[in-house]
C-alpha cells in the first residue's frame, strides 16, 4: 500500500479518533481539535505531562498545532503555549524545532511529535534545565 496518498481530511479524522481514545496508557500525552466547529481541522491542541525524574515532572504543558493544506505531506507548525525551557523550543515564541519536523515523513503525525517532545524532556540536554514558573505562557 506504499505510495497511496490518503486525503488530508481522512488522515485528520483518523488522528482525531486516535487522539480522543488517548495515546498513552498512563495519560501523559493527548491531543484533539482546538475547536470542534473547525471544519478544515487545521487548529489542534496537545498536552504533555512532564516525565518523572526531570525538572518537567508533573508539569502540564500545552501545545498548539496548525495543520496546513498540505498536511500530512508537510509537517504541522507546532508551538508550546506553556513556557518551557528546552533546546528544541524557540524561547521567543514557543515554536518547536525538531529534526522530526525537518525530516518529515507523511506517515508521521501529531502523536509522533508529542512522543518525541516528551522524550526530549528526558534527554540529558533538557531534563535538568531550570523551568519558568508554572502557568506562564508564550
Amino acid at each position: 500500500m506504499s505510495g497511496v496518498k490518503v486525503p488530508r481530511n481522512f488522515r485528520l479524522l483518523e488522528e482525531l479518533e486516535k487522539g480522543e481514545k488517548g495515546l498513552s496508557d498512563d495519560g501523559t500525552i493527548s491531543y484533539g481539535l482546538e475547536d470542534s466547529d473547525d471544519i478544515l481541522m487545521s487548529r489542534w491542541i496537545g498536552t504533555i505531562i512532564g516525565p518523572n525524574g526531570t525538572n518537567h515532572e508533573g508539569r502540564i504543558y500545552n501545545l498548539r498545532f496548525h495543520c496546513g493544506n498540505n498536511y500530512p505531506n508537510q509537517p504541522p507548525e507546532v508551538y508550546f503555549s506553556s513556557r518551557i525551557n528546552m533546546n528544541c523550543v524557540n524561547q521567543q515564541n514557543g515554536k518547536i524545532q525538531l529534526s522530526l519536523l525537518n525530516n518529515w515523513n507523511s506517515s508521521y503525525g501529531m502523536e509522533q511529535i508529542l512522543v518525541e517532545l516528551r522524550n526530549q524532556m528526558s534527554s540529558s540536554a533538557n531534563k535538568k534545565l531550570s523551568q519558568p514558573a508554572e502557568g506562564s505562557t508564550f
